[in-house]
């Protein structure tokens, strides 16, 4: 099986990038297939946010802080 592998590498190696990406997705969730209840969970979890941040409900902060929190925590 190794063989069969190795040549389909070279075969698809040549694809375009968004070939390939696609390929990646595809291969990817036939590992672990979505549940649609999932997907449109996070949909409308999406959607609430967008929804918090342009009613000013939610606020931002600058990323250079946020990365330097994550450095401190997980040094």
């Amino acid at each position: 099986m190794d063989s069969v592998i190795e040549q389909w590498k070279a075969q698809l190696v040549t694809l375009s990038n968004g070939d390939r990406a696609e390929l990646a997705h595809f291969l990817l969730t036939s590992l672990h297939p979505e549940d649609d209840d999932v997907e449109a969970a996070w949909d409308e979890e999406a959607g609430r946010r967008v929804e918090e941040i342009r009613s000013g409900r939610a606020t931002g902060r600058p990323v250079d802080e946020f990365i330097a929190e994550l450095r401190e925590r997980y040094p």
